[in-house]
């Protein structure tokens, strides 16, 4: 049978309203009685009506998450969304905060479906990833003042800020690693414009070509859209040039994979006719063979990065905090040579 308040009440010999206020946290109850309530609270079993206790902090414990888990929008299945994921929830163990998924096709009832979800749960703040931040209710939802972090979404507002890897900086190393090798024809295989990540990482790319007077020859640049076969079909194209490339830098693992299929294919040897180098290091990168070469992001401090920022956003009134870009590492295995026991941080 549950305990209710009123026998806490009766055992703690104080008012009901003096223990729903200690253990709401109030200032007005003495450390003593406190802790005693919250001994004989947890000696019954005690435990708090969770809405009740919504209605008198103003505040649910919920944080939203708007995800689009979509198998048709190829937006939406961004392999290395899984890890951020994980990366958010583990980061919000500790915090007493519960994750509540909002289902993206929300946004097809109107602007401001997003901001009706978030009220009618009580959601303290969200999380956006893998969505279109074009879309009219994410942009209501970002300018409605409640608390908003995006993933590896460029969200920004008075209330709104994002959290992402420094893939700039994390595409410029993997093209300074393949020209330490003596590589000097480098091309690219990157994601679909104009998601951040794909845009960032292509910028990258070119800004470490010209840093070091490389050319980027015509048919240099495939657009691929994150996933094996268009790794596979780019690496095709490639192999058709006229002058192949002799490294290419995907810019995520499972294009990465696609493309060594394809030159395996081709009769290629990799790491001595063609390198290949990833980004994410999904776990698929390090069970291929060969292993691969891949800038790594750190997606545990993404998560408690974002968390934080999110936290930092509904304890207080001061607006939204600057973007985070969390650095990487390059994880050099053999499909750019020989093993090698190397590991380069990506300066932000």
């Amino acid at each position: 049978m549950a305990v209710d308040i009123r026998e806490v009440a009766r055992r703690s010999g104080v008012s009901m309203a003096t223990v729903s206020r200690a253990l709401n946290g109030r200032p007005d109850v003495s450390a003593s009685t406190r802790s005693r309530i919250e001994d004989i609270a947890r000696q019954l079993g005690y435990t708090p009506n969770q809405q009740a206790r919504a209605l008198v902090r103003r505040r649910s414990d919920m944080v939203g998450l708007i995800w689009d888990t979509s198998y048709v929008e190829t937006v939406g299945r961004q392999p290395f969304l899984q890890d951020l994921l994980v990366g958010l929830k583990m980061a919000l163990v500790d915090t007493g905060y519960h994750l509540m998924l909002l289902s993206p096709k929300t946004a097809d009832d109107g602007v401001n479906a997003f901001v009706q979800a978030a009220m009618q749960h009580g959601l303290d703040g969200v999380v956006l990833m893998g969505v279109d931040e074009h879309l009219p209710a994410v942009h209501a939802l970002i300018n409605s003042g409640r608390p908003c972090i995006g993933l590896d979404l460029p969200v920004l507002g008075s209330r709104a800020s994002f959290v992402t890897s420094d893939n700039r900086a994390g595409a410029a190393i993997a093209i300074d690693h393949l020209y330490e090798l003596g590589h000097r024809r480098i091309a690219t295989i990157g994601g679909p414009l104009p998601l951040m990540a794909a845009v960032d990482r292509l910028a990258g790319y070119r800004e470490a070509m010209a840093g070091h007077g490389l050319d980027v020859p015509a048919g240099y640049e495939q657009e691929g859209d994150f996933f094996l076969h268009s790794g596979y079909e780019s690496m095709q194209a490639l192999l058709a040039l006229k002058k192949r490339p002799t490294a290419v830098f995907a810019a995520g693992d499972e294009m990465a994979v696609g493309a060594i299929q394809a030159a395996v294919d081709a009769g290629l040897e990799i790491a001595k006719d063609v390198s290949v180098v990833g980004y994410d290091d999904i776990e698929l990168a390090s069970v291929v063979r060969p292993a691969l070469t891949t800038v790594s992001q750190d997606y545990l401090a993404i998560g408690r990065i974002a968390v934080g920022l999110l936290i930092q956003m509904m304890d207080s009134d001061d607006g939204a905090p600057e973007p985070v870009h969390v650095p990487g590492q390059l994880l050099v295995r053999d499909s750019t040579g020989p093993v090698r026991a190397a590991a380069r941080t990506v300066k932000s």
